[in-house]
């Protein structure tokens, strides 16, 4: 429970930052792109596009390979599965929720209506 948890904060907290989600859209045009490419149209240093990397690969949201001295990233879109499962769990259980409420709401204006 707790290394689900962790993985799901490691997630969210990699998707909460505008320029990791914009590294994985782009990578999610091309199946694997060099570092230097990948950071070209970031207007940040080399070292702060690796801090994001980092982050992203602690996510287990890309994948590093390395080819000769280039670093090759590239998304990994299962990553996203348990986020997008606890997402999954807690719509339908909101959803239960709210149909229950008006359900009771509904009953009790008809209630209302009757006296």
């Amino acid at each position: 429970m707790v290394n689900e948890q962790e993985r799901l904060d490691a997630i969210f907290g990699a998707l909460a930052d505008p320029t990791r989600r914009r590294i994985l859209i782009a990578l999610s045009h091309d199946p694997g792109k060099p570092v230097a490419s990948l950071a070209k149209p970031f207007r940040i240093s080399p070292p702060a596009i690796s801090r994001h990397l980092r982050v992203l690969e602690k996510a287990r949201l890309v994948d590093r390979r390395r080819r000769g001295r280039v670093h090759m990233i590239r998304a990994k879109p299962e990553g996203i599965g348990p986020a997008r499962q606890w997402m999954q769990q807690y719509a339908e259980a909101w959803a239960f929720s709210f149909d229950t409420l008006d359900r009771l709401l509904a009953k009790e204006s008809a209630k209302g209506e009757q006296t």
